[in-house]
């Protein structure tokens, strides 16, 4: 029988140690022990749960140790982690399995630590969940909602307080998941038919042809649906930015990073797969992805190759439409990929010269009376309006325009999880002039 506390903690120590991605680190091992349905749940929600709440448990396990818990090796925090999640988190598990588990893990891997972590364990146990409550609100709710509390004061000082609370109580727990309807092959009310009847609940949401799925256990790669290129999966903030590119029937549109494909598999769908849609990555692996994924829907407008965002490719011509989705620091994503809460505001930093670069270069293939979107996953006005703003200032040629009015009337649109049911997203559309 395979410990599933075990492979937890395997996946997360190398999360911890090699700053691996959640999601990719949980299905190799998921993987690797090939674990039935229950148990598979069980690892995710333990997983993703000490991920998400990594600050949070920190306080908690530290109000009990002498010395910060940084201190200890990595080994011995992620299995009080492991422990804390569970006594605070899981209200199913018994507060005895939590403990003796924990404490089995940890004479297999830093029998040093058992004792103390007996010890500890059962004292949060006993006293539950501890929260500060300061004059600093920032800190309360880095420590509340487990974020590193510079995003917090960010976010307080950009959105106010109420927004930065709602974004952050949004990024607990499992996202919800959305798939676009390939309206080339089948409409909307035949495709929910064709889910129920393999056991997938599929509901309309406020966007035409994007449904909110209930897997039901079910595996989506092995849906009849699926292989039969019925649908790809795509939240919804991605399918408003691909609405606002406005791509028609016979068009040239140029998506200038790509990867994985679905902004440009959701374009083809609106454009009724005529056309055309050269998207571009810089590595041939993730192009392979999108051309996969287009075969698989049966989009054959579409054609990827390898291109860098940054250098301009004069003999590719011009395009009606142009989409600069820009590399960014993700933070409208932390309820998908938690460990983005961790980033350090270095990391972040230098983002906004490569985003505009990128910008700046893909203005370079928009026909007169063209459209181009400049979008990131980020909730920070310095990767958005400040980038999207230096390009008004500097590019005479262009301006912004309203492309969603149902949305807002505003050109530059933030998307915010309490509020648009989406990922934290940022869409901004400008037109070339015409002479």
């Amino acid at each position: 029988m395979i410990n599933t506390r075990k492979v937890a903690f395997e996946a997360l120590t190398k999360i911890e140690k090699d700053s691996a991605f959640s999601n990719i680190t949980l299905d190799a091992f998921l993987n690797k022990y090939q674990l039935d349905s229950r148990d598979k749940s069980f690892v995710s929600a333990l997983f993703y749960g000490v991920i998400e709440r990594k600050i949070t448990l920190d306080y908690n396990l530290s109000l009990y140790l002498q010395k910060p818990i940084s201190k200890l090796k990595p080994e011995a925090i992620i299995i009080f982690r492991i422990g804390a999640y569970q006594l605070l988190y899981m209200d199913k598990i018994p507060s005895s399995a939590a403990v003796n588990e924990s404490v089995k893990l940890a004479k297999k891997y830093c029998a040093y630590a058992s004792g103390l972590i007996n010890a500890v364990l059962r004292k949060v146990d006993k006293n539950g969940l501890c929260l500060p409550d300061t004059d600093d609100a920032a800190y309360n709710l880095s420590v509340k909602y487990s974020c590193n509390k510079w995003l917090c004061e960010k976010w307080i000082k950009e959105y106010g307080y109420e927004n930065t609370v709602g974004i952050l109580s949004a990024a607990s727990g499992s996202p919800d998941i959305f798939i676009r309807v390939n309206t080339t092959k089948i409409n909307e009310d035949n495709l929910i038919k064709a889910l129920a009847e393999e056991g997938v609940c599929g509901e309309k949401t406020y966007i035409e042809n994007a449904l909110r799925i209930t897997l039901n256990g079910n595996d989506i790669e092995k849906l009849t649906t699926y292989k039969k290129g019925y649908f790809h999966v795509q939240d919804l903030a991605s399918q408003i930015c691909v609405k606002a590119l406005d791509a028609k029937e016979g068009e040239t549109v140029f998506d200038l990073c790509s990867a994985p494909g679905g902004k440009a598999y959701t374009a083809a769908e609106y454009m009724k797969n005529k056309g055309k849609i050269l998207c571009f990555d810089k590595y041939e692996s993730r192009v392979k992805l999108i051309n996969d994924g287009a075969a698989r829907l049966g989009l054959n407008i579409i054609s990827g190759s390898v291109s860098d965002a940054l250098v301009y490719r004069e003999e590719l011509g011009t395009a009606d439409r142009v989409l600069c989705d820009v590399p960014c620091s993700g933070t409208g994503i932390i309820r998908r990929k938690p460990e983005i809460k961790y980033k350090s505001y270095e990391e972040v930093d230098t983002l906004p010269n490569i985003q505009y670069a990128i910008l700046k270069n893909g203005s370079k293939y928009v026909k007169e009376g063209g459209r181009l979107i400049y979008s990131t996953c980020a909730l920070s006005k310095k990767e958005n309006e400040n980038v999207c703003e230096k390009f008004l200032k500097e590019n005479a040629d262009f301006i912004k325009v309203s492309a969603l009015p149902e949305i807002s009337e505003k050109a530059f649109i933030t998307l915010m999880p309490h509020i648009n049911s989406s990922d934290g997203f940022f869409i901004a559309c400008f037109e070339r002039k015409s002479d």
